[in-house]
């Protein structure tokens, strides 16, 4: 099936319990079209088209939807019916905000409590990134960008905070998109990437910080262009 394909989901055995419920494959294979901008955003969604399209019935599609909606890449509209939210400056502002002030910290924290296997999986982290960077490839280079991002959060040592990114990271991902399809800012990354890793090797909490914060700040001038 396609939407097999999309998720790199294996098909479970006889008689085993199903890898996921329809209502979660619709979920996932959804925001994924969303985050990709394969739905693009403003684009108004059929429901029956959709249904059709993944070879589901419109139950778990219109559950699919529920979720989407309340993960805010979904909104319904009077005599549009559903549409993909539409990417917005002042979103971009909030989670840059946001991002600036947890991250930053975040960075800081990990400075401090990184241990070596930590800091080699950043590295060739950053090493992966510029091949992904070389080829072109937005999706590695997105799913590196999560890695990257994740491991400095989980080497802080706060799960509290944790929580914080992994929700704010979640919401990114389709602004993540927009801005790494730009080819400047693809290699421009990794360069941020090392510079961050740079300062952690060093036990730098200031360095740290300052690297993230201008990683961000990157991120924000790039998006912002293209909005």
């Amino acid at each position: 099936m396609q939407i097999d394909a999309e998720l790199g989901e294996e098909t479970a055995e006889a008689g085993a319990a199903p890898v996921r419920s329809l209502r979660d494959t619709a979920y996932e294979v959804l925001k994924q079209r969303i985050i990709m901008c394969v739905f693009r955003p403003g684009e108004a969604l059929s429901e029956a088209q959709v249904a059709s399209s993944l070879g589901l019935g419109r139950t778990p599609v219109r559950q699919a939807f529920d979720r989407l909606m309340r993960d805010g890449l979904v909104e319904v509209l009077p005599r549009k019916g559903i549409i993909v939210r539409p990417i917005s400056a002042d979103e971009v502002r909030h989670m840059v905000e946001v991002r600036l002030l947890n991250e930053g910290f975040c960075a800081r924290l990990a400075a401090e409590r990184a241990d070596g296997a930590t800091l080699a999986a950043l590295a060739d982290n950053v090493r992966r990134g510029g091949q992904a960077a070389a080829e072109r490839d937005v999706a590695a280079a997105m799913a590196l960008d999560r890695a990257f991002h994740a491991t400095i959060s989980a080497a802080a040592g706060n799960p509290v905070l944790g929580d914080i990114l992994k929700n704010l990271h979640e919401r990114a991902q389709r602004v993540w998109f927009v801005s790494l399809r730009d080819a400047g800012h693809h290699a421009r990354v990794v360069d941020e990437h090392a510079a961050i890793v740079s300062a952690l090797t060093a036990r730098d909490g200031d360095g740290a910080e300052e690297a993230t914060r201008a990683h961000i700040l990157s991120f924000a001038a790039n998006i912002t262009r293209q909005l």
